[in-house]
């Protein structure tokens, strides 16, 4: 295998969320994440302002590469955050950090490349079911968006899906759930996925609970919601809980059937694993189950909450390490190309990026 280049560290790397901030560095090759720090997105009027704070507050190295995972599609230079206000050129922040290289991904596609490397005391199952190696795997996670991505296998490896899952239309699996939705519609002209399973969502869901019960809504916070739910507290939020993970359930398990995700079902993001105990006692794994005569399959996949504490910083790290690993077969195939066509051969080759080694 080709070996990474030196010239390209320090590295950043950046999981950029509705909400937080997260970067770190990496020394050389091999170096574990250096100089964590989260920050609060609402505290920086730009993502440069806020990466330009991050070197000076932690004194860390000016960066060579960078790799930055974002709450938003990224399908040209101009990129613009779906529940933030930053938008940015990667051209200009390139230029503006002074950077060799900068790759702007998904942040799910970024977390979808940490799962291989992910250690079985970072992950909490929730029901049965046993993973198949070589097959799909879905990830999903709720936090201020719904991020969904997942892996395919690809040769002896992965190869990770970006796309914005979260807003497809949301189903709803009995009459409660439709009439819910049918409240939502009144405020929404599409009643996504995120509209519900989200931070936001948390809080529409709860005030859409509360209408159709006949209760005078009460405007909480996600977070209150969910503590007051996971405690006991207040019967009226662990009841929008219980709903919240039912309709995740039927969302992972839609994923799951269309991706043939016999390799398991992960879940991150900032809601589920602050639920604890009770995500796994919650309706989730039942209505995950539930689809009729394809019950026994998804009974068969096993369902992960990811507990480590940067995935999404190890995943654009790896996603960097892709690039400089084809970059250098690139460069030899260009070479070997050039070699080739002076000695009057004609060569052809296709370099295809991105693929995770399964790890042995």
């Amino acid at each position: 295998m080709s070996s990474v280049p030196a010239s390209s560290y320090p590295r950043l790397v950046g999981d950029i969320g509705g909400t937080n901030a997260r970067f770190a560095t990496l020394a050389a090759p091999g170096a574990p994440l250096r100089n964590v720090l989260t920050v609060a997105c609402a505290d920086f009027p730009s993502l440069g302002d806020a990466i330009e704070h991050y070197l000076v507050t932690t004194g860390a190295p000016r960066p060579r590469w960078a790799a930055i995972g974002i709450a938003t599609a990224v399908v040209s230079d101009e990129v613009r955050m779906t529940n933030h206000h930053w938008s940015f050129s990667i051209v200009q922040l390139k230029a503006r950090l002074g950077l060799a290289h900068l790759q702007v991904i998904n942040d799910f596609t970024a977390l979808a490349m940490a799962l291989p490397g992910l250690a079985a005391d970072e992950l909490e199952r929730v029901g049965g079911g046993h993973a198949e190696s070589g097959s799909a795997i879905t990830l999903l996670g709720a936090g201020t968006g719904l991020g969904i991505s997942g892996l395919m296998p690809c040769r002896d490896g992965y190869v990770p899906i970006t796309g914005e899952g979260g807003h497809v239309t949301l189903a709803a699996a009995n009459a409660r759930e439709a009439a819910v939705i049918a409240i939502l519609a009144e405020q929404f002209p599409h009643v996504s996925a995120e509209r519900v399973l989200s931070g936001p969502g948390l809080s529409h869901l709860h005030m859409a609970l509360a209408q159709l019960d006949g209760r005078t809504p009460e405007r909480l916070r996600p977070e209150v919601i969910s503590g007051r739910g996971v405690d006991g507290s207040s019967a009226e939020c662990t009841a929008t809980l219980d709903v919240f993970c039912a309709m995740l359930g039927t969302v992972a398990a839609n994923l799951a059937l269309v991706l043939g995700s016999r390799g398991g079902v992960y879940i991150g993001g900032g809601i589920v694993p602050q639920l604890g105990r009770y995500f796994a006692q919650s309706p989730f794994r039942a209505r995950f189950e539930q689809k009729g005569r394809f019950s026994q399959y998804l009974a068969n996949i096993p369902t992960f909450v990811i507990r480590a504490p940067y995935p999404g910083l190890t995943g654009a790290a790896r996603f960097l390490d892709n690039d400089a690993l084809f970059s250098v077969s690139a460069a030899t195939a260009d070479a070997q190309a050039d070699t080739s066509m002076a000695a009057g051969l004609s060569t052809r080759h296709t370099i295809t990026t991105e693929i995770i080694s399964t790890p042995a």
